[in-house]
């Protein structure tokens, strides 16, 4: 059984084996389980324990009867690391685990000490899987779950901006989504995550020239005026809007029909940038992308000192892109 991100309900198992390297979802899946038993035993006692600190014949005495009946989860960390004489004494309690009792083995998910995973899923255990996650598909996956998880919703496209805004790393990414649903009431679109991370000048720049390339003159100036307010550079705009444009350009020359797992390598872009781009082509031309271009080009040189007023000629190129959209 795979945990990913997803919750999942945990039943009155007496073994349970958490194999993974994802630090965020195994604790997570740890936390799922100990929670459960101290919701019909809120005295329940939890003792983490690693290998390290054990020595044969503990886990028998942790796991006698207690005088008091009191329940108790033993949580085994880095139980790849148990050695022979401890694997084999959790293997023997395994086969007539204790009523008051329940062990969790948290295993790194690797080959070694695979014997123990093995042998623990025989014997009944319920194994919950947590890989690490790192495709990019599967981070925008997580960030829409997180946001789910939270009370709100977000489009695919609004939790990618929120990946190149925030990074990887999955503690940050579920701080992140946590903090925009209480911020936003849980409309989570690209101007709240641009607003949250107004330091970010990648993010606002991005956003302004993903609406005024889908025609959204309304929601593009939003955008530029809102990035120009928090101290965005104008010629971070620009290339920003060059490098949408670039994008069209781009896969709006290969081959028509073409799938984007096919095209990422000859393009240099990510599949999943390059079907967000072909979405963004729908109402595009030739001629219009063209006349683009020659817009961003003399914004181009309106910020770096032909203008007077660099938010009015970015603007003004805004206004143009959107008109050129509906060229045929």
């Amino acid at each position: 059984m795979v945990v990913g991100w997803h919750a999942w309900g945990v039943a009155s198992e007496a073994l349970h084996v958490i194999a993974g390297d994802e630090e965020l979802l195994v604790d997570r899946a740890v936390g799922e389980v100990v929670a459960a038993v101290r919701a019909a035993d809120p005295e329940t006692e939890v003792l983490d324990l690693a290998p390290g600190g054990l020595e044969p014949g503990r886990i028998g005495e942790l796991t006698s009867p207690s005088l008091f009946g009191e329940s108790k989860v033993l949580v085994l960390r880095a139980a790849q690391d148990l050695g022979k004489d401890l694997t084999a004494e959790v293997l023997g309690y395994a086969k007539a685990p204790a009523e008051e009792v329940v062990l969790i083995a948290v295993h790194h998910g690797g080959a070694k000490g695979k014997a123990l995973v093995d042998g623990l899923v025989k014997a009944g255990a319920r194994k919950v899987t947590c890989p690490k996650v790192t495709k990019t598909g599967e981070r925008v996956d997580f960030i829409r779950a997180e946001i789910r998880r939270a009370g709100g919703k977000i489009s695919a496209d609004g939790a990618r901006n929120l990946l190149e805004a925030v990074g990887n790393d999955l503690r940050e990414l579920a701080g992140a989504c946590s903090q925009l649903v209480a911020d936003t009431g849980g409309k989570v679109d690209d101007v709240a995550v641009a607003r949250y991370y107004r330091g970010r000048a990648e993010v606002s720049g991005f956003a302004v020239a993903d609406k005024a390339i889908e025609g959204d003159l309304g929601g593009a100036l939003e955008q530029l005026r809102w990035a120009l307010a928090t101290g965005v550079a104008p010629v971070l705009l620009v290339s920003a809007l060059a490098q949408g444009l670039r994008g069209l350009a781009k896969v709006g020359g290969a081959p028509r029909g073409a799938r984007a797992a096919g095209l990422a390598k000859d393009l240099g872009m990510p599949p999943w940038k390059i079907e967000r781009v072909q979405r963004q082509l729908r109402g595009w031309s030739g001629e219009g992308v063209a006349q683009a271009m020659s817009a961003v080009t003399e914004a181009d040189a309106a910020v770096k000192g032909a203008a007077a007023d660099p938010a009015y000629a970015l603007e003004k190129t805004i206004t143009r892109i959107v008109t050129a959209r509906s060229l045929r």
